[in-house]
């Protein structure tokens, strides 16, 4: 997630910076900027630059600010709200799709202060449809139909769910098992179904969620074994509550492609694993993308995990977790849009 934090007060700053501290060590931060002041002109900006917008300010000069950029629920960027001493962190827009009641927990947990979420759902500890397809990176056909599926779910209604019987979806078993107390469902199989799609259907309604496509970049030194390799892997997943059977695809660069600790691990977790070709990584370009010099001096490319994660995730791909490093093995994690 790329965030923003902006503040307008002596006070907000410092509470700005003592946040953005922590977040660059969270390596599902991708990058975390510092804006201040200007707040008329910085807004129209941020609110397409990031994925989530921390305001350090009155909600008044928040919410006059944001009104005339407010588009959907599926494209506008999480904001949040805080108050200058830190007390509160107001999920204000974009809850479920967005991630900012997820957000706000997560922040007022690294500044002792209380969240504060407002959406039905959640006060009513019922999981949303878009919950559900955010936390999964599924993708949502018909957005409009959210409110119809989240009030039956409110009101206790049973869904049905139908998948691809030859498909693993072993991280929708285990994410539904988790939250069998707040929905209540039915799973069919059909063959007929494509094997990256749900449908979930509730009277005469449907949604098909579909899934976006997960790409672990890998880099390592030469004969790093496969369990280190998964135990790097498996600490990054962990951090995105991600499963192994949700990763789509493994990849390297091609000067990897016989690391056998790389195929080794495609292997047993059953993901295909492809490598791509020096030519394309030295022409990738993302100020996303850590530069390391000393990768350069090797291989004449700046990087091999991240772009190449971002690469086979396909164009306008972002990442969700920036390089990391677990003795000799660096690991990254790119989604499709």
């Amino acid at each position: 997630m790329k965030m923003a934090i902006i503040s307008v007060s002596d006070k907000g700053r410092t509470l700005a910076l003592k946040l953005k501290d922590k977040l660059d060590d969270d390596s599902t931060v991708i990058r975390c900027d510092l804006y201040h002041k200007n707040v008329k002109n910085y807004f129209p900006v941020l609110f397409y630059e990031y994925d989530a917008i921390i305001a350090i300010m009155a909600s008044g000069i928040l919410i006059r600010s944001i009104a005339p950029l407010v588009e959907s629920k599926v494209t506008d960027p999480a904001v949040l709200n805080i108050d200058d001493n830190g007390n509160f962190v107001i999920s204000t827009l974009s809850g479920h799709l967005g991630g900012a009641n997820e957000l706000a927990h997560k922040i007022s947990g690294l500044i002792d202060a209380t969240p504060v979420i407002t959406t039905s759902t959640d006060v009513n500890k019922k999981l949303g449809i878009d919950v559900l397809a955010k936390d999964l990176y599924l993708t949502i056909d018909n957005t409009k139909e959210i409110l119809y599926f989240n009030k039956a779910i409110l009101e206790g209604n049973e869904l049905s769910f139908t998948i691809n019987p030859n498909k693993n979806f072993d991280y929708l078993f285990e994410y539904l098992n988790n939250n069998t107390l707040e929905i209540d469902l039915s799973i069919y199989y059909s063959s007929k179904i494509s094997v990256d799609e749900i449908h979930v259907e509730i009277d005469e309604h449907k949604i098909i969620l579909k899934e976006k496509k997960i790409v672990v970049g890998i880099g390592c030194r030469r004969g790093k074994e496969c369990e280190k390799i998964y135990d790097g892997l498996k600490k990054s997943l962990d951090d995105l509550n991600i499963m192994p059977s949700r990763v789509n695809m493994l990849t390297s660069a091609e000067i990897k492609k016989d690391e056998k600790g790389i195929l080794e691990l495609s292997d047993k977790l059953e993901i295909p694993v492809e490598f791509v070709e020096i030519d394309k990584l030295r022409l990738f370009e993302s100020r996303d993308v850590t530069k390391s010099d000393f990768v350069y001096s090797k291989f004449g490319i700046y990087g091999v995990c991240e772009p190449s994660a971002l690469i086979m995730a396909g164009f306008d791909s972002k990442l969700i977790y920036k390089k990391t490093s677990y003795d000799g093995i660096t690991i990254s994690i790119a989604v499709s849009n």
